[in-house]
């Protein structure tokens, strides 16, 4: 007996293609098209979610087992990759049949960013920030595999959109390397306005995807693609290799901005990685509230535990940050939210010579008014997150 429901609707639409395991199902709607790989809606038929089916052609790259197994090994690693800035990667499987690799990713009905940004031209510089230190923190998580996953074809149109909660993810991760096995090892794969010039030398590490993410965000901040004045590919190359910048940086009104594009598409040899940029005044995020210390930059020492109390009357969702800067000073923030959708953040920094976590917390929840049955829940929560951060701390 199927435990399957089949609820027989007039609407339903048919299949066109199933994968090999029967889960996933192809419809004939396209949602995209590029030179080397067409976009499909699907549908997930276990959890029962629409995904994107993705087919890249691959040409004459099936010529052996080796071959093969080459393929193999460049999908099931991007299967192993989990943040919540790289789109989720279920299922991918080759079809040697008709000389294709597919893959199944979550789907974005927003479209990726170079077209999102286009339908909405009204956005505050904050919101740009916003994008970009997502986009950041998802290479500093690629960036920081040993080796370095480097993605190789950053750009607008493969960074997705959930509209509704401004979240932006990277997408068509190992594609430049599935292609490059097509293609032939030694073959330039990218896209000319985004490539950085060493790329071209195939002498590079992952800051080419930091020079490709500068253009990224100079297209989202002028509306042009970088080197619209060119009119071909080898224009393009001639001005990349000599150093030349787009035309468009030109266009950058806010020096602030314009100095961080700078730092991305400076030579490789200065150029910064996402960990630094992250780091970077312009990125920062001023919440400024009750003239306390601004919140500190991003970084991969960051540790987040979140607590959930329900009282009487109202949901308190508490969340304890702490953060450990290069100077190895350690900071503090506890932000808390009510069910009014009202939030409060307060910084504190924290001495492990000399503090304790009790009297952190006590002086928390006196500047944020709170009660004092609050005091023991939030110093838990900060000796909880000093031990991870710093081992051989002891409460």
């Amino acid at each position: 007996m199927s435990s399957q429901l089949d609820l027989g609707s007039e609407d339903e639409a048919e299949f066109v293609e199933v994968d090999p395991t029967g889960r996933y199902g192809r419809y004939k709607e396209l949602l995209g098209k590029g030179a080397f790989k067409t976009v499909y809606k699907a549908f997930d038929e276990i959890d029962g979610i629409e995904v994107a089916w993705n087919q890249v052609k691959l040409h004459d790259v099936l010529r052996s087992p080796e071959d093969l197994e080459r393929l193999y090994s460049e999908v099931h690693l991007l299967k192993s990759l989990k943040h919540k800035n790289i789109i989720k990667f279920y299922n991918s499987w080759v079809d040697t049949t008709s000389n294709n690799v597919n893959f199944i990713t979550e789907i974005f009905t927003s479209g990726n960013l170079r077209q999102y940004r286009r339908k909405h031209k009204h956005v505050d510089l904050k919101a740009v920030k916003h994008w970009a230190r997502q986009i950041l923190r998802g290479l500093l998580y690629l960036h920081s595999h040993d080796p370095p996953i480097i993605h190789r074809d950053l750009k607008c149109d493969n960074i997705f959109v959930n509209g509704n909660h401004g979240e932006v993810k990277i997408g068509d991760l190992g594609l430049a390397g599935i292609l490059r096995q097509a293609h032939g090892a030694h073959s330039v794969i990218g896209t000319p306005e985004f490539m950085a010039p060493e790329l071209y030398e195939e002498d590079y590490n992952e800051l080419v995807d930091i020079y490709s993410f500068g253009m990224c965000l100079l297209e989202m901040v002028t509306f042009e693609y970088p080197y619209s004045e060119c009119m071909n590919a080898a224009q393009i190359y001639k001005k990349v290799t000599s150093g030349k910048k787009p035309a468009a940086l030109n266009k950058v009104q806010d020096p602030q901005m314009r100095a961080f594009v700078e730092q991305c598409l400076a030579k490789a040899c200065r150029r910064l990685p996402a960990r630094e940029l992250l780091m970077d005044p312009f990125l920062q995020c001023h919440t400024a509230e009750r003239g306390v210390v601004h919140e500190p930059h991003d970084s991969m020492d960051e540790l987040e535990v979140i607590l959930e109390e329900n009282g009487d009357d109202s949901l308190r969702d508490f969340r304890v940050r702490v953060r450990r800067r290069n100077d190895d000073t350690i900071f503090l923030k506890l932000r808390i939210a009510d069910q009014e959708g009202c939030i409060r953040n307060i910084h504190f920094p924290f001495d492990v010579e000399a503090d304790t976590a009790l009297c952190v917390a006590s002086e928390m929840v006196a500047e944020l008014d709170l009660s004092d049955q609050d005091v023991t829940t939030i110093a838990d929560m900060i000796d909880a997150e000093i031990v991870l951060l710093v081992p051989h701390w002891r409460p």
